[in-house]
């Protein structure tokens, strides 16, 4: 039942991310990936909110965290589940491996796209 609510959830999350990328390019154009940033920037700030209350404030079942922030927020960014774990590891204190999980993970993402970029282009 869990993999089934995580795989309705992100494809309410996804849809909502392909609406974004739709809708803004037509509203804000397209010398900026707007879409890309507000997705981050939403997403991760609706998963600190959902976080906080959780951790805070309530008690949310298992199955409606896994719906909502696995499912929805996964299928629309990824981006808000590293920022929590940023902060978490921030919150908690390690402070160092929050940086090096910040760095870590931009420079060897960008690192691996470019290495796929390059492979896909020496094999043409």
């Amino acid at each position: 039942m869990n993999y089934l609510l995580v795989f309705i959830g992100g494809g309410l999350g996804s849809c909502l991310r392909h609406a974004v990328n739709v809708i803004c390019p037509r509203f804000l154009g397209t010398n900026f990936p707007y879409h890309t940033f507000i997705i981050n920037i939403t997403g991760s700030t609706i998963m600190g909110l959902i976080a906080g209350y959780l951790a805070f404030k309530g008690d949310a079942a298992q199955s409606w965290r896994l719906f909502i922030m696995t499912g929805i927020l996964g299928g629309y960014t990824t981006f808000s589940a590293f920022s929590l774990d940023a902060g978490l590891l921030y919150e908690r204190g390690a402070v160092g491996l929050a940086a090096l999980y910040v760095l870590g993970s931009v420079i060897l993402s960008l690192t691996g796209l470019f290495a796929g970029l390059a492979i896909v282009r020496s094999l043409a």
